[in-house]
């Protein structure tokens, strides 16, 4: 892999990463017009991928220290000297931060059991050829209509329900040309949570599996040995790659957010469209 290719797949990576077109889907269209190998794109994926986790938690860094300092109080009145009150009721009474942190772990099962179970399946697929990214681009693009069409109430809260099937949403989104993004924000705004509330949930659930996913890699890589695992990828390739997904992926990140507050989310449904169907035809 070139500087240049790292260049551009980097950005790629950092733009699709949060607008709801399928980071994985263009990545491996990037790499099939590159020509990359599946192990060496594999390898450059994990890292432009950490990158983007990194701009999320920089662009979110306010949203996710109030959560802790909750989480923090939580777990201290847990274990406070508190005559009357059982550890049952001190569990139950749960603030902000709390619930937002039981959201999240909920919306991680899901995709938990496709990665630790199923994760040798989905690289198969991810190295089975562009035709089932023209499709789950299609997919996208329905996702994302029907969300902008339905209007159904607006919800206060996520539940820990609409949360389970939000993750299950991420789940499926591991198919390659199915976007996260896409694929939990339309599910979130489906079952009638709030636009801003979506957004922000969508970009924060995404940071556990991604780093865990990371870690698996992490000792693959070291299985097969560093050498192996970095063939045909540059040290520097990979730092421009990085660097690049981080930066676009601030860019986007904030961007999404708007967008989605907006509503505008039926112009990436007709791109996903015409994308899956010039990716089908050419294949």
């Amino acid at each position: 892999m070139q500087w240049f290719e790292a260049l551009v797949l980097g950005i790629v990576q950092g733009l699709t990463e949060y607008l709801p077109v399928s980071s994985s889907g263009h990545l491996a269209i990037g790499a099939h017009l590159f020509g990359l190998s599946g192990e060496e794109n594999l390898t450059f994926t994990v890292a432009v991928h950490v990158a983007t986790v990194l701009s999320t938690i920089v662009v979110f860094w306010r949203q996710i220290l109030d959560i802790l300092v909750d989480l923090f109080q939580w777990c201290k009145s847990l274990f406070s000297k508190d005559s009357g009150t059982t550890i049952v009721d001190k569990f139950k009474k749960t603030n902000e931060g709390t619930s937002y942190t039981f959201n999240i772990i909920i919306s991680m099962i899901p995709v938990a059991i496709v990665g630790l179970f199923f994760k040798d399946k989905v690289e198969e697929i991810f190295g089975s050829g562009l035709m089932v990214v023209g499709f789950c681009l299609l997919v996208t693009s329905f996702l994302l209509s029907y969300s902008y069409f339905a209007t159904p109430r607006q919800k206060e809260k996520i539940s820990l329900r609409d949360a389970f099937i939000i993750g299950l949403a991420q789940a499926l989104a591991v198919l390659p040309g199915l976007s996260r993004s896409g694929s939990t924000i339309a599910t979130g705004l489906i079952l009638g949570n709030k636009k801003e509330k979506m957004a922000q949930f969508s970009f924060l659930m995404v940071i556990p599996p991604i780093l865990g996913e990371a870690l698996l890699d992490v000792k693959k890589m070291a299985e097969v040995g560093v050498s192996s695992a970095m063939a045909g990828l540059s040290p520097s390739a990979l730092l421009i790659g990085f660097a690049a997904a981080f930066i676009s992926g601030l860019i986007a990140c904030k961007w999404m957010v708007n967008i989605v507050k907006k509503g505008k989310l039926i112009w990436f449904a007709i791109y996903c469209a015409i994308v899956g169907i010039a990716v089908i035809a050419m294949h």
